[in-house]
């Protein structure tokens, strides 16, 4: 007799099992979507603002955004897959989930705790290394992994009230859809509302409230509805293969969509900007097609006679998605003539943000989502705790989703993002073609399985085909970012290739390129040019190594934050008492392929004996070095890049103060450019509230000026002038005049003409200006929100206004004293028939 498989149809005799008639009654049902959307809204506000907090202790390069990412999502994965262990399923659902809820607020006030604690410990506690890394994990995890495992056990508790019947598959598709929205919601108002308008606190109270409600109001529904735990098993229960290929296939679904998330997210920030609401715009759209898929599929599934099928051809179709979405942010939309320095306000920008996003992400992001609910659907199985079900299933995506999302950001310098879409387009097509083909010989007649089967490899072909049309990502794209429009459309760059980018590479934080036009290099860094050899970028990065030079001329130890083109870095190798440059470079990628393409600029500093490259994020360094330096000077991107505002806060200054030697002084960028003038007075009383005796210097003084200098001492700063005149004339000292000869400066003096105020001289005009706090990032925000509108240019002039010069603090004779305002005098007319090259330094809005 031939005995049954597992995998074959039910029989008659089962095909008449009753289904469990325990399902919430309609007016319940809706409460439990609202209730889940407050959930999923809180989760997101919560990662928002943990991220944001514990990249300020572990630091923001990939290893430590990996980390932060991979605890957090196995959090979720981990607290699905126990939920049935240690959650009895003779416990009301409703009471658990009430109490889950609770948890979470109450874990989510003792990050808020812990996290600063964690960071005073990290203090000065050498953060390289394996040790480093295993610090890092250890933080994440103790802060991140007990509120995620409850978060991760909410949907497996509540689908013990739904149930896996075909009727609970699609209420479990919508409430797990509701989920999302909540979460595209918390996303959308923590980044444009909560934190920049409130902060934190605010943020995190929000996210309480919202935990409480959702605890409270599932409590009290729970006391007048009784539940009796599932015993029967459902009549058409697959059999283990096809549980085994079911979650294979949901794993594959979660490693693709975490892995182009990756990519795309890169890809568009370079296009719309990195600004905070870029990246919130992004991951709002990201989620709304997963809600919208999970809510339709959902539906759908209460009816479908083969779900198994019907997922093995949503992962078909996801194959062609990601091939139109690789090609949509590769190809289509860098094509689109927007100008967007034309809009007065940043709304507009957000609109036309929106329908680019929407345009290339929404076709993945649906199937996707639609994918769980397909999944619930083909692997309900005999076992009649659906809790068990559905958190093996969310352990599996969860699980994926963190294998595709870390192998996706450490792959890229060696794959290049175009590979990786294409082979996530494949891979995705090949889960689908294998489930098809399995499904299709398991229900279906041999003539109709034939039939179906070479339909899926017809539509394999097809995804093979469309994953190698994939284009390249465009080197103008890497180099102008949101002025690449212009660039693509003209003659000069054809199908995406530049004619003047001499380097281009994709690192593990970073894009990035070098190129080269009428004789001047430039170095661009995600869409910004971040330094060339014009004459006025050359000036501002020799002056970052030469301003604190005129308070400590014999510096033995020095902190270059960012290596860039390596032009402050070098300005250090003239000085004869310097024994250390300790560079530190968050993309690995600067060091070893950018830096060397500026040689002649830099002096060879990376050949330097002298010098030690670490690679690492600024701020984790600064936390954790236990080194100290005699000049500390810093070159960060700029402020309205989503994360780099942590390098212009006070907690920062406060830290950099730390590592200075007596007598020791620090400089700081400020670009007075692409910026409002409030943003650049909270930059500079940010610095004076650290640095009272700190002074301001400008790029230029004559003109509009693009950028600005901020020079920070502990001790009052005291410029004596017959020792820099001393200094000027000792012939071991030569190559240090030279250094500054070559960007128009004949002498110390005329350095010291640079001058823009003290931070007692600028009182009157920093007068109300926001402190940037960690724990309140106004400065992010208020960058970001300026980044999107031209802002005015002479604000060096205004600025220049309380100028008092020669300052007191300028120490000597009347005869010296004669000598400086005659170096100014001289400067203002240099600046007025500036050097070659000075007519090709780039724009302010494109650098």
């Amino acid at each position: 007799m031939k005995r049954a498989r597992r995998s074959d149809p039910p029989r008659a005799a089962e095909e008449t099992a009753p289904e469990p008639s325990a399902s919430p009654a309609e007016w319940r049902y809706t409460v439990l979507l609202l209730l889940f959307a407050a959930s999923g809204c809180s989760a997101l506000i919560y990662e928002i603002l943990w991220f944001h907090l514990l990249g300020l202790v572990v630091g923001s390069s990939a290893l430590s955004l990996g980390i932060l990412l991979a605890t957090y999502m196995g959090g979720l994965g981990l607290g699905s897959v126990l939920c049935a262990r240690f959650v009895p399923a003779s416990a009301h659902p409703l009471r658990a989930y009430a109490l889950l809820e609770w948890g979470v607020g109450a874990f989510a006030a003792l990050v808020y705790v812990a996290v600063p604690l964690a960071g005073r410990l990290s203090l000065g506690s050498g953060g390289g290394g394996l040790w480093g890394v295993l610090a890092r994990a250890l933080i994440a995890a103790t802060c991140l992994l007990p509120p995620t495992m409850l978060m991760g056990a909410t949907l497996p508790v509540i689908s013990r009230w739904v149930r896996t019947s075909p009727a609970g598959v699609g209420r479990l598709g919508v409430l797990y859809g509701a989920n999302i929205a909540g979460a595209m919601l918390g996303c959308l108002g923590a980044g444009f509302y909560l934190m920049r308008v409130h902060g934190l606190v605010v943020s995190l109270l929000a996210g309480m409230a919202l935990n409480a409600i959702a605890g409270a109001v599932s409590w009290a529904i729970a006391r007048h509805a009784p539940h009796v735990a599932a015993s029967a098993t459902t009549a058409d229960a697959p059999g283990p293969r096809t549980a085994r290929a079911v979650h294979a296939v949901i794993a594959v679904s979660g490693l693709c969509a975490l892995g182009c998330q990756v990519v795309w997210t890169r890809v568009l920030a370079l296009l719309m900007g990195a600004t905070v609401y870029t990246f919130s715009i992004i991951l709002g759209v990201f989620l709304f097609g997963l809600g919208l898929g999970s809510a339709v599929a959902g539906m759908l599934a209460r009816t479908s006679a083969n779900p198994k099928r019907d997922l093995g051809a949503c992962q078909l179709l996801l194959g062609l998605a990601i091939a139109w979405s690789a090609y949509a942010v590769n190809r289509s939309l860098p094509w689109w003539p927007i100008q967007f320095t034309v809009a007065r306000d940043p709304w507009i920008v957000f609109q036309m943000d929106l329908a680019r996003a929407a345009w290339s992400l929404l076709p993945p992001t649906v199937l996707w989502g639609a994918s769980f609910p397909l999944a619930i659907a083909a692997a309900r199985g005999r076992d009649p705790d659906s809790g068990a079900i559905v958190g093996r299933l969310y352990a599996a995506n969860t699980l994926g989703a963190i294998v595709g999302a870390l192998a996706a950001t450490f792959l890229i310098p060696m794959l290049g993002s175009r590979a990786e879409q294409q082979w996530m387009a494949v891979v995705s097509a090949a889960a689908g073609l294998v489930l098809l083909v399995s499904a299709s010989r398991e229900h279906e007649g041999r003539a109709a399985a034939s039939a179906r089967i070479a339909f899926a490899v017809l539509g394999a072909v097809a995804v093979a085909f469309a994953a190698l049309r994939v284009p390249p990502l465009p080197e103008a794209l890497v180099a102008l970012g949101r002025f690449a429009t212009f660039r693509l459309n003209s003659e000069g760059a054809r199908d995406g290739h530049d004619p003047y980018i001499k380097y281009m590479g994709e690192g593990l934080t970073e894009s990035v390129a070098v190129s080269e036009k009428d004789g001047v290099r430039v170095f661009h860094v995600s869409g910004k040019i971040e330094a060339s050899t014009s004459y006025i970028d050359m000036r501002l990065q020799r002056m970052l190594g030469h301003l604190p030079g005129l308070v400590n001329p014999e510096p033995r130890s020095v902190l270059v934050v960012g290596c860039g083109a390596g032009v402050t870095a070098g300005s250090f190798v003239s000085y004869p008492s310097v024994r250390r440059i300790v560079i530190c470079e968050i993309e690995p990628m600067v060091p070893s392929h950018v830096t060397p393409f500026f040689r002649d600029a830099n002096q060879a500093v990376l050949s330097d004996p002298r010098v030690e490259v670490v690679i690492d994020d600024a701020r984790h360094f600064v936390l954790t070095t236990r080194e100290k330096f005699d000049i500390i000077t810093s070159d960060p991107i700029h402020p309205w890049v989503k994360g780099s505002a942590s390098l212009y806060s006070d907690d920062y200054f406060r830290l950099v103060r730390r590592l200075l030697n007596p007598g020791g002084a620090v400089t700081q960028w400020v670009p007075a450019y692409q910026a409002s003038e409030q943003a650049v007075k909270s930059e500079a009383a940010t610095f004076f509230s650290v640095f009272p005796h700190g002074t301001l210097w400008a790029g230029i003084n004559q003109g509009a000026g693009f950028d600005m200098v901020m020079l920070g001492t502990a001790e009052p700063a005291r410029f004596d002038l017959a020792a820099l005149s001393a200094h000027a004339a000792d012939p071991e000292r030569a190559a240090i005049a030279q250094s500054l000869l070559g960007v128009g400066f004949r002498s110390p003096f005329e350095l010291l003409s640079t001058y823009l105020g003290s931070a007692e001289d600028l009182k009157p005009w920093l007068a109300g200006a926001h402190i940037n706090h960690d724990r309140q990032p106004w400065l992010q925000y208020q960058a970001g929100w300026d980044s999107y509108v031209q802002q005015p240019t002479n604000l060096i002039q205004s600025i220049a206004a309380y100028r008092r010069f020669p300052n007191p603090s300028f120490v000597g004779s009347d005869e010296l004293r004669a000598a400086l305002l005659k170096a100014e005098a001289d400067q203002a007319s240099a600046q007025a028939h500036p050097a070659a090259g000075a007519e090709n330094a780039p724009p302010p809005g494109m650098r």
